[in-house]
């Protein structure tokens, strides 16, 4: 199986530990983004994941690509050129504090991007699926006309397309985020969001449902999804369910709309590193429907690699085929592997 993957991977500098930005006299150094992470997730699972984006030509430029390569990401159609890669400082949370996150990105190279610079028939050759987030479109006008070109040369493909809604309110107001994502949802086959994406992008609320209280009603969810369908023609909908009972502790589970209503099971997570969390559900699911699970495996399987993520340091979910299903399966007990 083949998937492509666009959008923007940045330098993530982190304090170490629990420290606070205003603590810290060091930084520990790693990369990530959202469809960087997918890319990750599929790779690892031994997919041919290929990671498209701009990076300057520079040696930060190179440690990026070669923290993809790494892993065995396809990187050889990465366009170089621009000024800078974008940063992103991470403040981990811990019981009642939460995680806080400040970008600098502004001016970086894919936010400069045109889609002439990239070669679509050899990015697209054989590719079975493409990913993208609402984050690539909401870095610039300019992502936002890429990514809906990459888009366009997906679907003349016939390459199945799936989004993570992905709203982030510190790169685009709600307004600009339902005008360009709506545009962009004609493509969309399968779509993915959390509880709090599909109200802040399209308005479309769960009912019954307190997020910052920890309270989440399945009833209120199938709505959304049912709605999300039935407005942008979706096949499959997808959605996250975190229950945040504080920044340590979350309960995690997903539900898939088909047609039907499906639900996962419910894991209790103590968290090491919920950055790149939805991810990791997103290239769980996408490796799911690809590799011939029927659908209520798929979602078990990205439920299942998204618990696993939550315990691992960095945006990338490290973690094998094998892992993922033995803990879908049942067994979570963490035990020593001898």
């Amino acid at each position: 199986m083949k998937v492509v993957t666009l959008g923007e991977i940045m330098l993530r500098l982190a304090p170490e530990g629990y420290l606070r930005f205003t603590q810290a006299d060091k930084f520990t150094a790693t990369y990530g983004g959202g469809e960087a992470n997918v890319a990750i997730s599929l790779a690892n699972y031994g997919a041919d994941a290929c990671f498209i984006t701009k990076l300057p030509d520079n040696d930060i430029g190179q440690a990026a690509i070669n923290s993809l390569r790494k892993f065995g990401v396809d990187t050889s159609h990465i366009v170089r050129g621009g000024k800078r890669v974008g940063i992103y400082y991470l403040e981990k949370g811990a019981s009642q504090r939460a995680s806080k996150v400040i970008y600098d990105r502004a001016g970086s190279s894919i936010s400069e991007a045109k889609a002439e610079e990239f070669d679509w028939d050899s990015i697209f050759a054989n590719a079975d699926w493409f990913h993208f987030t609402g984050i690539t479109p909401a870095i610039s006008d300019a992502c936002a006309e890429l990514t809906k070109a990459a888009c366009e040369q997906a679907k003349k493909r016939g390459v199945s397309v799936s989004c993570d809604l992905n709203y982030r309110k510190k790169l685009w107001s709600r307004e600009k985020a339902k005008n360009v994502m709506s545009e962009l949802m004609q493509y969309v086959d399968v779509c993915i969001a959390n509880e709090e994406d599909a109200k802040d992008v399209f308005g479309i609320e769960a009912e019954k449902t307190d997020i910052t209280g920890g309270k989440l009603h399945k009833d209120g969810y199938k709505s959304v999804a049912l709605q999300l369908a039935k407005q942008f023609g979706f096949k499959k909908v997808a959605i996250t369910l975190r229950t945040s009972i504080s920044a340590s502790e979350n309960n995690w589970a997903a539900m898939l709309y088909n047609g039907e209503y499906l639900f996962s099971k419910e894991y209790n997570i103590k968290i090491v590193d919920r950055v790149g969390g939805g991810d990791s559900f997103g290239g769980g699911l996408i490796y799911g429907l690809l590799s011939g699970m029927d659908d209520g495996a798929a979602l078990e399987f990205a439920v299942a690699a998204s618990c696993l993520k939550h315990s691992i340091e960095g945006d990338y979910n490290l973690v094998s085929v094998d892992e993922v299903k033995k803990l879908a399966e049942g067994d979570g007990s963490g035990r020593v592997q001898r």
